[in-house]
C-alpha cells in the first residue's frame, strides 16, 4: 500500500517498532522511480506511546505543513484458548491492535485539524472482525480487530464535518482483509495453529491473498475518488464471509 501511494506521487512516512525497517521496505525503496515524484522515509516508533506518536507524526506534519493521510496498520497476534488467556496478554494485544491505531488516527486527525486538511484515514482491520474465523483460536486479536471496525465509524462521526474555520471534513473508512500470505500467517502454519488447506477452502476463490492484492484498495480509500466514502468497512476477503 506504501509503495502504492507513493507511485502516485506520495512522501510516505512508514512506522514500526523495529529499529531498521524490514528488508522488504529496501526492496520497495528501491523499486521507486524517480519521476513519480513521492518516497519512502521510515520511522521507529511504539505505536501504543502516545509521546512517540505524537511527536513522530507532528515532526511529519511541520515538514510541509500538511499530513494528506494515514493507513494504520497496527497488529500482532497471540493464539490461545480463552479459557488460558492471561491478562497481561489480552493488554499487550489490545496495546497494539486498538491503542495503537487509536493513537495513530489522533495523532494524523491532529495535524490535519492544524493545517485545515480536509484527508483520509484507513483503518486496517479485518474480515476475522465480523465472523469468529473457524479453526482459529484468537478470541482476543479478532474482538480488537471487531473494535477496530467500531473506532473507524465513530471516526468518522466525529471528524466528518468541515468546522467554520475550515478544519473537519476527515474522512475515516475500515479495510477489512481475509487470509493473506504473511510472514505471521506463515508462522501459523508451521506452528500447526492454522491449517492452510482448511483456510484456501473458506475462500470462495480457493486461495489465501497477497499483500499485493491491497495495493490499490489503500490508494483508494486515501484518494479523492472515495470522497464520498466514509463510516464504511470494505470487506476484502475472497468471498469468505459471503457463504
Amino acid at each position: 500500500m506504501a509503495e502504492g501511494l507513493v507511485e502516485a506521487g506520495g512522501m510516505v512516512h512508514c512506522m514500526d517498532v523495529l529499529p531498521e525497517p524490514d528488508k522488504s521496505f529496501q526492496q520497495a525503496k528501491d523499486r521507486i522511480k524517480s519521476e513519480s515524484g513521492g518516497g519512502l522515509q521510515y520511522h521507529q516508533v511504539d505505536v501504543s506511546n502516545d509521546a512517540e506518536v505524537s511527536r513522530t507524526f507532528e515532526k511529519i506534519g511541520a515538514q510541509r505543513q500538511r499530513i494528506d493521510g494515514l493507513i494504520a496498520a497496527a497488529g500482532i497476534q497471540h493464539v490461545a484458548p480463552a479459557l488460558e488467556y492471561r491478562p497481561e496478554d489480552i493488554q499487550r494485544m489490545l496495546a497494539t491492535n486498538y491503542m495503537g491505531v487509536f493513537l495513530s488516527a489522533r495523532a494524523a486527525a491532529r495535524e490535519m485539524y492544524k493545517y485545515k486538511i480536509q484527508g483520509s484515514i484507513c483503518l486496517i482491520a479485518s474480515m476475522s472482525g465480523i465472523i469468529a474465523n473457524r479453526g482459529f483460536i484468537a478470541p482476543v486479536y479478532n474482538s480488537s480487530k471487531a473494535a477496530v471496525i467500531q473506532l473507524a465509524r465513530n471516526l468518522a462521526m466525529e471528524w466528518g464535518r468541515i468546522e467554520e474555520d475550515g478544519s473537519g471534513g476527515i474522512r475515516v473508512n475500515c479495510l477489512s482483509p481475509g487470509h493473506i500470505l504473511t510472514p505471521m500467517v506463515e508462522e501459523n502454519f508451521k506452528r500447526g495453529e492454522a491449517d492452510r488447506a482448511t483456510w484456501e477452502n473458506n475462500s470462495m476463490l480457493g486461495r489465501l491473498s497477497t499483500p499485493e492484492e491491497y495495493k490499490a484498495a489503500g490508494l483508494f480509500l486515501l484518494s479523492r475518488s472515495a470522497s464520498f466514502m466514509t463510516g464504511a468497512n470494505l470487506v476484502m476477503d475472497g468471498g469468505t464471509t459471503a457463504w
